[in-house]
């Protein structure tokens, strides 16, 4: 909880950016930036948004090449992490170009760069947005109901941005002005200000470029949500008070503006949050209305103050985002001392999702700008925002096992001491949209690496280090994933995991292993097999089957270490919805898997096991390569199995496709498929075509959200073990 994790939060470590310099360059070509797209200076796009918010990311290699030299890798770095948090999504290299696809993403503005192994970054140039304080930055907006106030406004109904420069302690500096439709140089009655302030490693342009300050305030005041105001953004440090005085000096002699303090007002984020609130504090009198957006630090609060600034403070606000935020223990200290000095104050809750970045600074500000300058009687926290009950102290270092997961779904991982020499460290996990893959930077915390990233929603994870491009398992977890030897993986319980978690001791099945000979491997193999609860080997009728499949690159322990079977089987036999049946998770790695599960596989399970050989009591059914692999049976072998099911796998074509017997033989063939950012989407929903085409019957009740991995298929074999073996 240091400031380093907010400057990460803003820009990758080892850029400087030298904000004070580029200022006045800046705010002079942002003005005109807002008026005038840049032109692409690519012919076709590295990024495609969909109407259903998926972002696909296609980076020609030949120009990563040209620009950085011989790469091995490839990530687009954004705001894409839980509560915003920066965080890298790596891309494939297929064929000439890097590619992949991310989402659905949350409504709002994103922004990115393009970075390979680890340092060498570089701007989209197909895109033609920019980010005046750190040129490598591109955005992208996704629109939804919960970001209307980030699009454009309709064309002549906005406000007008304006540069004004003035000088203080001998230098020369500059401001953003935005002044409201029908604002006029002359006139009898003039308007209130709002100071906005930045941070430091943030620039007074970030308010524009990634804050949406002209979308928030044009929107507002067409919706009429807002008093007319004229609004200075600047950019100063925090503790420079003669600046701040000498910036309201050069307002009221340039804008037909009220000085009086009634209206006026500041606000700020993180540092710039800090002088709001000192200007409040420390000298009351100056400002009618305050707000602070993650102020990282408190002034001094002299009790003496407190029946002035009660007095001409109508509005002191405070925000902040979540544990990620450091201005989460600073508010909460905060607001203990404003409670002690009697000092009235609202607090706009803790945002839950959110961290300190610019997404919960744009929400502060929508949520701000209404309370000014007029009469408000709703003076309560947001809707869905939290009250902060105590400060966030994450467990000692050294602390294992490892991952230490909080209340609220925050988990902080921490390496052990073995990586202090290492450049660039993150953590890896399925904590994206739908479970896909990302990577979040590690902040180097004396002699280990730290991260907290929440919050994540109760479920199964999986993860493993990324020491300077190596993957590396994190030894203080005791977990581990038998075809994954650097993965370890923890589990969040909450309602919606119900089925992931373990039943209570005794209450469940039993999984047992099963070694037999492999007359394809021409060594022995082995299976895990899974009984039902009260499992009996001498009752009359045999127990129907199921044998489900792994994909490419795991085996048969995938299903039970990542796949949570044992706990979805049990929850569902315990919950009434699950016919009693034994499941046998093979080993599909075979050079032949139809003579593998015909000749080996289901022979041994039926002389070791009470299960049935009626067709119409075995299922067979596979994830990705097993997925292919049962519908690859049920063509050679239609009828074999009478209840089919593939998970994220394409049927094929259809030569010598016995289409009557596959139908006649068939009770069900169920298919599911992730979103679009799982890889095999397209030929999937081609597969439709082709078996629409034939005349075969299926059932596909549309994508699983999310993509070619385990958070997909948990969720299918969910869907899937009830259906079978009913009428």
């Amino acid at each position: 909880m240091t400031t380093a994790h907010y400057h990460g939060r803003l820009r990758r470590p080892g850029v400087r950016r030298r904000v004070s310099a580029a200022f006045t360059a800046g705010v002079v070509a942002v003005a005109a930036a807002l008026l005038a797209p840049q032109p692409a200076t690519a012919d076709t796009p590295w990024l495609d948004v969909s109407q259903d918010r998926y972002a696909s990311f296609a980076v020609p290699a030949a120009y990563v090449q040209e620009k950085l030299g011989a790469v091995s890798q490839v990530v687009v770095e954004g705001n894409f992490g839980p509560s915003a948090s920066w965080a890298e999504f790596g891309l494939t290299r297929r064929g000439d170009v890097w590619s992949g696809v991310l989402g659905a993403l949350a409504p709002g503005l994103y922004q990115y760069q393009v970075t390979a192994d680890d340092t060498k970054s570089i701007k989209d140039p197909t895109n033609s947005t920019s980010v005046a304080s750190n040129p490598l930055l591109s955005t992208f907006l996704v629109a939804g109901d919960s970001a209307r106030w980030l699009a454009d406004a309709p064309a002549g109904t906005g406000g007008k941005i304006d540069t004004l420069t003035y000088r203080t302690r001998n230098a020369q500096r500059s401001a953003l002005v935005w002044t409201p439709p029908g604002y006029a140089a002359k006139g009898p009655k003039g308007y209130p200000v709002l100071l906005l302030r930045s941070g430091a490693g943030a620039a007074a342009t970030d308010w524009f470029d990634l804050g949406r300050s002209k979308q928030i305030l044009d929107n507002l005041s067409a919706a009429r949500a807002i008093s007319p105001m004229v609004v200075v953004i600047s950019d100063a440090d925090a503790s420079d008070d003669k600046e701040l005085t000498d910036l309201r000096k050069a307002v009221a002699d340039t804008y037909r503006v009220l000085r009086d303090q009634a209206h006026q007002a500041i606000a700020g984020v993180a540092d710039g949050g800090t002088q709001a609130l000192r200007a409040a504090l420390a000298k009351p009198g100056q400002f009618g209305y305050v707000g602070s957006f993650s102020g990282t630090s408190a002034p001094t609060i002299d009790r003496k103050h407190a029946t002035a600034t009660n007095r001409g403070v109508k509005l002191l606000r405070l925000y902040t985002g979540n544990v990620t935020d450091p201005a989460y223990n600073p508010t909460y200290r905060l607001m203990k001392a404003l409670d002690r000095a009697d000092v009235r104050f609202e607090f706009d809750g803790v945002k839950p999702d959110g961290g300190a970045n610019w997404t919960t600074w744009q929400e502060n500000l929508v949520d701000f700008l209404p309370r000014l300058f007029r009469h408000v009687s709703d003076h309560r926290p947001s809707p869905g925002h939290q009250k902060l009950r105590r400060e966030f102290t994450p467990p000692p270092a050294g602390t294992t096992p490892t991952p230490f997961v909080s209340e609220g779904g925050f988990v902080t991982f921490e390496t052990t001491t073995e990586f202090t020499d290492a450049q660039h460290v993150t953590v890896w996990a399925n904590i994206a949209p739908g479970g896909s893959w990302l990577r979040v930077p590690m902040t180097r915390d004396g002699d280990r690496w730290r991260a907290t990233v929440g919050p994540l929603k109760p479920w199964f994870y999986y993860y493993r280090l990324i020491v300077d491009r190596v993957a590396v398992k994190d030894t203080s977890n005791p977990t581990s994933v038998t075809s994954e030897p650097m993965w370890s993986t923890f589990f969040l319980p909450g309602p919606g995991a119900r089925l992931l978690s373990d039943v209570p001791a005794g209450r469940g099945g039993t999984v047992e292993s099963m070694t037999y000979p492999s007359s394809v491997a021409g060594q022995d193999r082995t299976a895990l097999v899974w009984t039902p609860p009260g499992y009996d080997r001498g009752r009359a009728q045999p127990y129907p089957v199921l044998y489900l499949q792994h994909g490419s690159g795991q085996s048969y322990t995938d299903w039970v270490e990542m796949g949570r079977a044992k706990q979805i089987l049990d929850h569902q036999f315990l919950d009434g919805d699950l016919t009693p049946m034994v499941v046998v998770m093979g080993n599909g790695n075979s050079s032949n898997f139809n003579r593998e599960l015909l000749e080996n596989i289901v022979p041994t399970a039926r002389a070791r096991y009470h299960i049935s050989s009626d067709p119409s009591q075995q299922a067979l059914a596979g994830l990705s390569m097993g997925g292919g692999q049962a519908l690859g049976v049920l063509k050679a072998y239609p009828g074999e199995f009478a209840y089919v099911a593939a998970l994220s796998a394409g049927f094929g074509n259809g030569a010598g496709v016995d289409v009557e017997a596959i139908n006649s033989g068939t009770k069900m063939l169920r298919l599911y498929v992730g979103d679009q950012t799982d890889f095999v989407h397209p030929s999937f929903m081609a597969s439709l075509t082709t078996l629409d085409t034939l005349g075969i019957r299926y059932e596909f009740d549309g994508v699983t959200p999310g993509p070619h991995g385990w958070d997909v298929w948990q969720k299918n074999l969910i869907d899937l073990a009830p259906r079978l073996f009913k009428r």
